[in-house]
């Protein structure tokens, strides 16, 4: 499966800050349970590809993925 295909799977996305300074992004699906530790640097990398990514979709381009 592509970043570009369509999908049945339903799950639930959490996103956090641990105890440990840490960003967690956690997915959690149908025999799936996956937390990701990011460094608040990497995640702010991380949010300014989403909105990245959101300004592509806005603008009809599929551009980089």
């Amino acid at each position: 499966m592509g970043i570009d295909n369509e999908s049945n799977i339903t799950a639930n996305l959490q996103i956090g800050p641990t105890s440990m300074g840490m960003v967690r992004i956690y997915i959690e699906a149908e025999g799936v349970d996956l937390p990701m530790d990011f460094d608040p640097d990497e995640a702010r990398d991380i949010a300014e590809e989403i909105l990245a990514a959101a300004a592509r979709a806005e603008a009809g381009g599929k551009g980089k993925t």
